[in-house]
């Protein structure tokens, strides 16, 4: 059943249609969570550390590629609020051959730069294999995920939030067996984690797939719509690269700030890990409104609807402030607990670093809410420019804190890296979109 965005009272199915992308989240989140928690209690401290070290790695190569798929469907949302089911289904089959031939070629360059950028942000040598051998793994599935990205966000694009949730729940169930399977009884350790998300993976896009192409009755894409049409894949490269450049910008500045947590010794390492999985998890619910808030922008702007768009606003984003001040509580109540459950023989070294950055960061968890909200709202809009603005003050934030305060202030700079960059990011995000609602006032009259 889809959610109508277009008309009916907004919040309340904003709030409807974000509840099942919330748990998709989650179940996505669920990959490298479920890995971090059996690696972690099966093979170890230095397996945990390993995986966690990857986290800005990937956060560069795929979701540069992740974020491209993002932009490739803005456009199908736009026309299915403004009524033209043919130019829908020709974004959106251009999307899925997009989706497959980016993500062949970011796989082979993904293998080439893996190793030497493992090596950048300074690996320490006990962990640098184990974490080449997973993500090398990782890697091959960048087309599988690519798609299943893309598949998903089409389901999004017109109003359907639930199908995504299904086929990630079977998905989450085969990466769970798999990994007790394969790291726990096969004691094949991080290996045996990789295999299990990329066989998992595989399993929720194809039932993705079959479902667009098949099942929904939205979409009727064709053969000939599928088949890459030049001027329609240029439109939708054009959106999808400052999507993708947010993605690439804020994870170069993650990586040297990873850079400087690995010079703090895998226990720091493991701890930071640990608190930043816990951070992610309590990210989603001000995630999932975020993608709400950005269909319902952007089929009400197809739809001519600026005032409904300019009104609305204001109230999602008092709602996100809300759910921030929320999190913060649970963040700090919740988090010892949740960091817990990835190891077995932590120590107090790992705890006090996971314990001090969940403090910093839930002091701070309404910057953030005021990212998702203005950063969707502008990318609804088609305004994708924005995101490269704000992950340029993201990346700027993150690297004076790594090259400059660390020295200075040490794991305590490092704690606060994360607001600071919010902060610069918010301020132009805030200042383009008072810019854009002018002009929507203005095109409204």
């Amino acid at each position: 059943m889809k959610t109508d965005l277009i008309k009916g009272k907004p919040i309340k199915n904003i709030i409807l249609f974000s509840f099942p992308i919330m748990g998709s989240s989650l179940l996505q989140y669920c990959y490298s969570l479920v890995d971090n928690i059996i690696v972690g209690r099966y093979v170890g401290t230095d397996a945990l550390a390993a995986v966690g070290n990857v986290g800005s790695i990937n956060s560069f190569i795929i979701g540069a590629a992740l974020g491209l798929t993002a932009g490739f469907t803005i456009p199908v949302a736009q026309n299915y609020g403004a009524g033209d089911y043919k130019k829908m289904n020709s974004y959106a089959g251009n999307s899925i051959s997009l989706a497959v031939i980016i993500g062949a070629i970011v796989a082979v360059i993904a293998h080439i730069i893996s190793y030497p950028m493992l090596r950048l942000i300074h690996t320490p040598s006990e962990i640098i294999d184990l974490s080449a051998s997973y993500i090398n793994i990782i890697y091959f599935c960048v087309p599988i995920q690519m798609s299943l990205n893309n598949f998903n966000a089409l389901s999004r694009a017109v109003g359907e939030s639930k199908k995504p949730l299904y086929f990630l729940i079977c998905s989450v169930i085969v990466n769970l067996f798999l990994d007790i399977l394969f790291v726990k009884n096969f004691g094949w350790g991080v290996v045996g984690a990789a295999f299990a998300t990329a066989i998992s993976q595989i399993c929720a896009t194809i039932l993705s797939g079959v479902y667009i192409l098949k099942v929904n009755k939205t979409f009727n894409i064709s053969k000939a719509e599928i088949a890459l049409k030049k001027a329609i894949a240029l439109k939708e490269i054009k959106i999808g690269i400052p999507l993708s450049l947010q993605f690439t910008i804020t994870s170069i500045g993650s990586m040297v700030l990873q850079t400087a947590v690995n010079g703090f010794g895998a226990n720091v390492i493991a701890g930071f890990t640990a608190a930043s999985r816990a951070e992610q998890v309590l990210n989603i619910p001000m995630s999932g409104l975020g993608v709400g808030t950005m269909t319902f922008v952007a089929q009400n702007y197809g739809a001519n609807n600026y005032s409904r768009i300019i009104k609305n606003v204001r109230r999602i984003y008092a709602l996100d402030l809300f759910v921030s001040v929320i999190c913060s509580v649970v963040l700090i109540s919740a988090g010892p607990h949740i960091v817990s459950l990835f190891m077995t023989d932590y120590n107090e070294e790992i705890m006090n670093a996971a314990l001090h950055y969940l403090k910093a960061i839930a002091q701070c968890y309404s910057l953030v809410a005021t990212l998702f909200v203005f950063r969707n709202v502008l990318q609804g809009l088609g305004f994708t420019y924005a995101n490269t603005v704000a992950g340029a003050g993201e990346l700027f934030g993150r690297v004076l804190v790594a090259l400059v305060l660390t020295p200075l202030l040490g794991f305590n700079a490092i704690c606060y890296a994360g607001p600071f960059a919010w902060l610069l990011a918010d301020i132009p995000l805030i200042v383009i979109y008072l810019i854009k609602r002018k002009q929507l006032y203005s095109s409204e009259g």
